[in-house]
């Protein structure tokens, strides 16, 4: 493809050096964080410095266009771009001296992260799992001053030099779809850091303040189709565009004691209680998300919008989003929140993958689903659309049909026992690994298949 490369002019570079470093360096980050740290009211006083959560392609393609990038918005009915400047510098995740020396600098501010669930090796209680291998293996190099390989490890060495360096206080500010994920991170980087250093454990608690959020807007994987269509609109050739609806939401709950950007003036929020804001979004948007992903994919289709379009599809995320809000505030305005969702997963111009979104289905449907299964079997129902959800994911597994997974050697003991579907539920919950649900589940399988 032609065109003019996208680069940023020497005179217009920022002066100032990076006040945010961001890990997990990918669309979601550059349709959200970036793209509303661009649109703060004091924009011009704030750059990140992102490093990628696995492969380096992100940080090779970025660093050739000087951090510039397109965001493409896609509406029902047109597209609309605009060439985002808040990213200074794009590194690959295992660049962990310079993490380091971006966290020991006294003008870093705070530390944001989009590094999937799974990354975060947490326990189904939200503890740190202590007895994964990556952790180990994190223990031992962080106590031999080597270079960890987990997010979470690295942002633990970042964060000792910061200090060695007494730097001073930071903010860290987790937008991964966890439940009270601010809770969540802390109790994992102090459990990291206990197991490493006990005065480095003391440092976090008393310099370090994890701030909770929600964040929505729905973000599918770029194409050369894209590339083209950011060329056709600003003039210039970008080999790493993001296409995101036009919808975007972010809610935040803590403190940033060393200074933050004016994100309210770009439209977020910030509350004193996250947690009916987060358990809307990932109970109903996310919940919906899983649901449709496996669903769909057993019936044939690709996309988010395919699989709305389906009656019996729709119907199934309709009575899911009954018992969902059945444990929700009424407060939230959810009649209007249901309606807007419906709408978002109907723009079929959002090519919003399904496969994308079935990656590491277990971590998801455990976070997403299973909480709404047990309220409804807690309050005396059956929770038969969240089984459906469940059920059909297993259906996914059993037929080898399933994505990619990061819980994937456990899967495949549990396909391979002599109870595959008691042993995926346990994957999934040990708490909904009973008799009763087992025999639900097998009951509705054959529910979750027919034609499209």
């Amino acid at each position: 493809m032609t065109g003019t490369p996208l680069r940023r002019n020497p005179a217009s570079a920022a002066a100032a050096p990076p006040r945010i470093v961001h890990l997990g360096l990918g669309a979601f980050h550059r349709a959200h964080q970036a793209w509303y740290t661009a649109h703060a009211a004091d924009a011009a006083d704030w750059t990140i410095a992102a490093f990628t959560g696995r492969a380096p392609r992100a940080a090779d393609e970025l660093s050739r266009q000087n951090g510039l990038y397109t965001l493409i918005e896609r509406g029902p009915d047109r597209d609309r771009a605009e060439i985002v400047p808040t990213i200074a510098e794009a590194h690959p995740a295992g660049d962990v001296a310079r993490l380091e020396e971006l966290l020991a600098a006294p003008a870093t501010a705070l530390v944001t992260l989009t590094i999937t669930e799974p990354a975060y090796r947490l326990r189904p209680d939200g503890t740190l799992d202590v007895t994964d291998a990556a952790v180990v293996a994190d223990i031992a190099a962080l106590r031999a001053r080597a270079a960890p390989a987990t997010p979470l490890g690295r942002l633990l060495s970042g964060l000792r030099a910061r200090r060695s360096a007494d730097a001073g206080p930071i903010a860290i500010v987790p937008c991964d779809n966890l439940p009270d994920n601010g809770a969540r991170v802390r109790a994992a980087l102090t459990g990291l850091a206990r197991a490493v250093d006990p005065a480095l454990e003391a440092w976090l608690r008393e310099q370090t303040s994890v701030v909770s959020t929600s964040v929505d807007r729905i973000t599918p994987r770029a194409t050369d189709a894209d590339r083209a269509t950011a060329a056709a609109l600003t003039g210039f050739y970008d080999a790493s565009p993001v296409v995101a609806e036009p919808f975007a939401d972010w809610v935040l709950c803590g403190r940033f004691p060393n200074g933050r950007p004016q994100w309210e003036t770009a439209g977020a929020r910030f509350v004193d209680d996250i947690g009916p804001w987060e358990r809307r979004k990932l109970l109903l948007l996310n919940g919906a998300h899983s649901l449709l992903a496996s669903q769909g994919l057993l019936r044939g289709h690709t996309t988010v919008a395919e699989a709305m379009s389906d009656p019996g599809i729709r119907a199934w995320v309709e009575r899911y989003w009954d018992e969902a809000v059945r444990h929700l505030p009424a407060e939230l305005d959810l009649d209007a929140y249901r309606r807007a969702l419906a709408e978002r997963f109907a723009n079929a111009r959002i090519a919003h993958h399904l496969a994308q979104i079935a990656e590491d289905g277990a971590t998801k449907l455990a976070l997403r689903v299973v909480p709404v299964l047990r309220a409804e079997r807690a309050a005396g129902r059956g929770g038969d659309a969240s089984l459906g959800a469940i059920a059909a994911w297993i259906r996914l597994v059993r037929t080898g049909a399933a994505a990619r997974d990061a819980k994937q050697p456990a899967i495949e003991r549990a396909r391979r026992s002599a109870d595959p579907v008691r042993a995926l539920l346990a994957v999934l919950d040990p708490g909904i690994a009973t008799d009763d649900v087992a025999a639900a589940v097998t009951a509705a399988e054959p529910a979750t298949v027919g034609a499209a």
